[in-house]
């Protein structure tokens, strides 16, 4: 136990950190008059935003949290959870789905709010220099980025400590569960909103201010500037906060409740401490606090470099201070009989690294995917996307296989720990089940979310790294609006480049961590189902019953079924904001002749009104499938229900992963490839620059636009619903079982 005092400790210090950080953004320059008038007017739009959609969310989350306690209080899901009652159930449920829903919250606003505040002041060190620029930037980021993960570790303890957790740690981390299902909730409808608004704004400022009009990038001309610069901060800010605050904690309950199985082993045999393997998840996660934290303050950039290798410097550090923290944690609180687990979590740590290289090598200038692209915008829109799409499948391969050995990995190391142990006779081979049965103990599981864990230490500097995406993207903006010339220009184009990569770090990131939590948080489905049905063990599904079948195939179709409502409900209005923007030229020739200023709340209103429309039946359509498909099935005598969710997890899981890749990585290829051309780094047979206004960066442009929902809106948007499936299946497994 002699660690567990580093939780509150780290969440203290990141909380401490944080505030920090923020004194001294909001004590910087805030540049000329008129670059504080765009700031303000960007904060305002996303205020408004974020207003109405967390209003609409809440009214939504609170009436779930009551109809989803009822049930479960209703529906035995005290069952095999000594001393619990139906009520008490009911109600642990209902208000720890509530506490994960509002931090969820908490955390995407707070991430929102810092953004807007740097962008300004990224802006104005950027005339400067590029070293003042990245700091604020970063530093920016790290704001949401420490916040997020505080609230997530301080969250689990706290309501892990409040259910009994000190008392029973048997019995506490499956009455939480709750928590991350309502973080999971809020993280979808906050990630597909706010990936809608940021979408379609950003695409009928392209399409109409690019092409058809010929403009710059973020020229104040175009009346829906304002609304794209608000959607960089309501989707990319406020919805991967959200996102990720909801993986690192369902994540951690799931790796906690894995870790019950052998605090039941040392139990059985004597030996004290035993429910270090419960709280050890909390532990590990405590030492990437204070490893990113120094990693972030480390970044110094040079004028003359590319910014992107400032930031590896520091995540490289990150990533070995946190092995150090993953080594010290395995020998004092488990013991040197378990080294294992340290190589368990060191897989974790180096799948975190192996994806950025992956994410790099197809999203970023100077690799054969991006450069790729930008030759095949020579001959037109429709080579440029053909590219694209086949650079997006070809990058599910790399990340399926670094999932794949990640598991695979760790799952053996996890049994190479406790097989040691058992055969040392330190603890026994096999342990008393649900219902009285035998259950023999395997390591394996256990490693793959110490792997979880493991990967999970960095979220804090990956977290940071993806909000300096959109602070430098709103900070370009910025310094484009009011015209700021000089290397200031330069420099934020070289940030906003930059920014691009690392918002794909983030996806990729995200997306692995799903991979890995959604095998640990099938395997806690799995301990619930054996609880609640009395069939030890319950860990063979049969792909020849009909019923599995039938729910694998449901879950690829909701995944695919899900993509399509994000991506149409993104261009239809997108025709909204390009029709508003037409019309706005054609009433006011003042504004293409900078003689009059265009309307840009008319377009804020349009992206705002359809980010909160169109969120709401995809995500209702994830909430309700599984449950409606596990009671069919369990209607029906000659089917196994449980199993038929079982398969609708895993191979839902699977197809959100791979999917979510192609989107993520076809986008992100597709946007820096338009970014290159702009920089003027493609060029033709004779050497000539093809750069701004040429066919080949007006294609560009159009394979641009045509991944911007799938990068922002649906791909990330698949990462929660990947978790949220577990969670829902974790929580309301009672509706299918009893």
């Amino acid at each position: 136990m002699g660690l567990i005092w580093l939780v509150p400790a780290a969440g203290v210090f990141a909380l401490v950190f944080a505030v920090l950080l923020i004194r001294d953004i909001l004590r910087r320059d805030t540049g000329t008059p008129e670059m504080q008038k765009i700031g303000d007017m960007i904060l305002e739009g996303a205020l408004a935003f974020l207003r109405r959609q967390y209003t609409t969310i809440g009214i939504i989350a609170l009436f779930t949290a009551v109809i989803v306690g009822v049930l479960v209080g209703a529906l035995d899901g005290e069952k095999g959870i000594e001393g619990m009652t139906a009520v008490g159930i009911a109600w642990r449920t209902g208000v720890a789905f509530l506490v994960g829903a509002t931090c969820s919250a908490v955390s995407g606003y707070i991430g929102m709010y810092i953004s807007v505040k740097s962008n300004v002041r990224c802006a104005a060190a950027a005339r400067k220099s590029l070293n003042g620029a990245i700091t604020v930037a970063l530093r920016g980021g790290a704001v949401s980025g420490f916040l997020i993960v505080a609230l997530s570790l301080i969250g689990v303890a706290v309501m892990y400590y409040a259910y009994g957790g000190h008392n029973n740690p048997n019995i506490a981390p499956h009455t939480i569960v709750g928590f991350g299902f309502g973080a999971s909730f809020v993280a979808l409808f906050a990630q597909l909103g706010g990936g809608i608004y940021t979408k379609a704004a950003d695409m009928g400022a392209d399409l109409v201010g690019k092409v058809e009009a010929g403009i710059p990038e973020d020229d104040p001309r175009n009346a829906a500037v304002i609304a794209d610069l608000v959607g960089d901060n309501v989707g990319d800010c406020a919805g991967r906060g959200a996102d990720l605050f909801e993986s690192t904690a369902a994540e951690n309950i799931g790796a906690m409740i894995l870790g019950v199985v052998l605090w039941t082993a040392f139990k059985a045999a004597g030996l004290a401490n035993a429910e270090v393997w419960v709280l050890f998840p909390l532990v590990v996660r405590s030492f990437g606090i204070f490893a990113s934290m120094i990693g972030v303050m480390s970044v110094k950039a040079k004028e003359d470099e590319n910014p992107m290798n400032a930031l590896n410097r520091g995540y490289f550090l990150a990533v070995v201070l946190s092995l150090i923290g993953l080594v010290i944690t395995v020998f004092v609180m488990l013991g040197s009989d378990f080294v294992w687990f340290i190589g368990a979590g060191a897989v974790g740590i180096l799948a975190s690294v192996v994806i950025v290289f992956i994410t790099i090598y197809y999203t970023e200038p100077g690799h054969r995917p991006v450069d790729g692209i930008a030759e095949a915008s020579k001959t037109g829109p429709a080579t440029n996307i053909v590219s694209g799409t086949a650079i997006g499948f070809e990058t599910t391969v790399a990340t399926g296989a670094a999932i794949g050995l990640a598991l695979l990995i760790s799952y053996w190391m996890g049994n190479n720990a406790i097989n040691h142990a058992i055969d040392i006779g330190l603890i026994p081979g096999a342990v008393e089940g649900a219902h009285g049965t035998i259950k023999e103990i395997h390591g394996g599981i256990f490693g793959t979310a110490v792997a979880t864990m493991g990967m999970l230490m960095t979220c804090p500097f990956i977290l940071t790294m993806d909000t300096f995406g959109p602070i430098t993207d709103n900070a370009n903006g910025v310094i484009e609006m009011a015209g700021v010339g000089g290397d200031a220009r330069a420099i934020t184009d070289r940030l906003d480049a930059v920014g691009n990569t690392t918002k794909a770090l983030t996806k990729g990131f995200a997306m692995v961590s799903a991979g890995l939590a959604a095998f640990l948080l099938f395997q806690a489905y799995l301990e619930r189902v054996e609880v609640l049905s009395g069939v030890v063990p319950f860990d063979d599904i049969n792909i020849a019953r009909v019923e599995v079948f039938v729910g694998a195939l449901a879950a690829v179709m909701l995944v695919f079924l899900f993509s399509s409502m994000a991506i149409r409900a993104v261009g239809r209005t997108a025709s909204k904001v390009i029709e508003e923007v037409r019309r706005q030229f054609r009433a006011d020739p003042g504004i293409m002749e900078g003689t009059s200023r265009p309307d840009y709340a008319g377009c804020v209103d349009i992206t705002a009104k359809a980010g909160l429309r169109y969120m709401i039946v995809p995500s209702l359509l994830v909430v309700a499938t599984p449950v409606i498909l596990g009671v069919i099935f369990n209607q029906i005598g000659s089917y196994n229900a449980a199993m038929a969710v079982a398969a609708f997890l895993m191979v839902g899981t699977i197809a959100g992963i791979l999917l979510a890749s192609f989107l993520n990585n076809s986008g992100g290829a597709w946007d820096n490839a338009k970014k290159m051309i702009e920089a003027g780094d493609l060029k033709d047979a004779d050497g000539n620059v093809l750069g701004k206004g040429t066919p080949a960066h007006a294609a560009a442009v159009v394979g641009d636009t045509v991944g911007d929902p799938f990068k922002d809106t649906a791909g990330p948007s698949l990462h929660v619903l990947v978790k949220l499936l577990s969670t829902i299946t974790l929580v309301l497994c009672p509706l299918w079982i009893t």
